[in-house]
This record gives C-alpha cells, structure tokens and sequence, in this order.
C-alpha cells in the first residue's frame, strides 16, 4: 500500500514528520534512486527502496516512548549542531530504537519533553484542536496586576498572531520579581516568553513542568525514562476523535 513518504520515514524513526518533510523539501530523500521533492509523494515500503542522504531507511520499530526532564543549556535537535552546543539527544541513550522529540523547548528552558518514534501521535499531541496542555513554572520580571492575568485568559494578539487563552496565577514573590504557574494548550515558537514581553514582565527562567499529563516527579534534571502502559494509554486517550453521530434516517413530520 502506498503512503507519503514522510510518514514512511517518521514511521522508521528516523525523524517527526514535520522534519522528514524538511528532508523532502532539501532534496535528500530518494525512491528508487529517483530524488523526491514534493510532499504529497507516494511509496510502497515494502516494495520501494527508500533513502535518506544516501541511506536507506530501516524497516518499521517497535514504538517506544520516554520522557526526559531536559537541562538548560541544550538544543531540542536530532542533529548534531555546527557550533558544538550540546543537543537533547545526548541525553536519550536508554532506547536501542531511535526516537525523536515531540515539539521543542528553547535552549535555556528545562523541564518535561517527550520522546517517541509513534509519528501519529507526536502529530496528534501537538495539534491546538486536541487541547493537550503544557504547564510551566515561569520567574518573570515584576509582578503581573489581576488586570493583566485576565488578560492573558482572554487570549492576546502580537503582531497579528493570535495567542490562545492562557491561565496564569502567581505562584510565589521573590525580591521585585515573582513565579507564575502557567498552562496552555498550544505551542507556538517561544510561546511563553513571547507572550510575557508583550504583558511587559520578560521571562527570568523558565521550566515546563508538565505536558499531556507526564511531570517531573523521580526524574532528576538530565534523567529521562521509559514511559509505563498506563501512562501510553493515558496519552493515547487524549487524542482520540470523537466519532461523528450518525445522521438520523426518520422523516420530519
């Protein structure tokens, strides 16, 4: 049977999806020796040779899913960075299979980030309309009025990109600055700090703390483990479609 490729590859383990679509896009996947450009191309695993920068792509893995509670200081990248900094992936060695991280966290924010080769359900935990949410522990600069809390709970637009509804409490003072407990449902490109600049109090430091129900308890910074059955199943639950009502067939009177 025929797929896209980029789910051949996510499905590999090579990379998420969105990352073999990259690999697509920059010309270095080829199928029967034929380079591959356009993302809505077709392949048989079974039947077609598929590579990636010359090399051909391992058979389907078993799925595997770890959590890791990610330091500062590292990069969220598959490859190897050109300046040397360290990258999450140095820090994922508990799996034989290789598995790629679900979504990012910038360089200096620390905390909960996933890790699976399931492309499906990477794709589905970062999607807005499943509303999986993500929890941070933010130290931001000044201490944010009630007014600007809600604010932040009725959603803000920055240069015409609109921000979902974020809630915010206030966890704790320290000196002029305080931490606030934050939790979305979206995940944009440095979404936090984004979002707190615009309020006018700029993230200090920054940890997730939880996403899609896994947190950092037992799990040292730097550590990262296998997830259970139970904690699979609970993330599988989040996504699952709502099947559509069946239309009914009885004539209206």
């Amino acid at each position: 049977m025929k797929i896209r490729i980029q789910k051949i590859i996510a499905d590999a383990g090579l990379a998420s999806r969105r990352e073999a679509e990259r690999w697509i896009e920059e010309g270095i996947v080829k199928v029967n020796g034929n380079v591959v450009t356009q993302l809505g191309s077709l392949a048989d695993p079974s039947i077609d040779q598929i590579k990636v920068s010359g090399k051909a792509i391992p058979q389907k893995q078993d799925e595997a899913y770890v959590v890791l509670n990610k330091p500062t200081g590292c990069l969220t990248t598959m490859a190897e960075d050109k300046r040397g900094r360290a990258t999450v992936m140095e820090y994922v060695k508990i799996t034989k299979v290789r598995v790629f991280p679900v979504g990012r966290l910038d360089y200096n924010t620390q905390g909960v980030l996933l890790f699976t080769n399931d492309g499906a359900l990477a794709k589905k935990l970062l999607l807005p309309k499943y509303k999986v949410e993500r929890t941070y522990k933010v130290k931001v600069s000044g201490m944010p009025s009630e007014k600007t809390l809600k604010r932040l709970a009725r959603g803000v637009h920055i240069d015409g990109e609109k921000f979902k509804p974020i809630e915010a409490k206030v966890q704790k003072t320290s000196g002029k600055n305080c931490f606030l407990i934050m939790t979305l449902v979206e995940g944009k490109n440095r979404h936090i700090k984004k979002v707190c600049e615009h309020i006018g109090h700029p993230v200090i430091k920054l940890q997730r703390t939880h996403f899609a129900g896994l947190n950092l308890t037992g799990l040292p910074l730097g550590a990262c483990r296998f997830l259970s059955m139970k904690e699979v199943k609970s993330l599988k639950k989040l996504v699952i479609d709502e099947p559509i009502p069946a239309r009914s067939t009885k004539k209206k009177r």
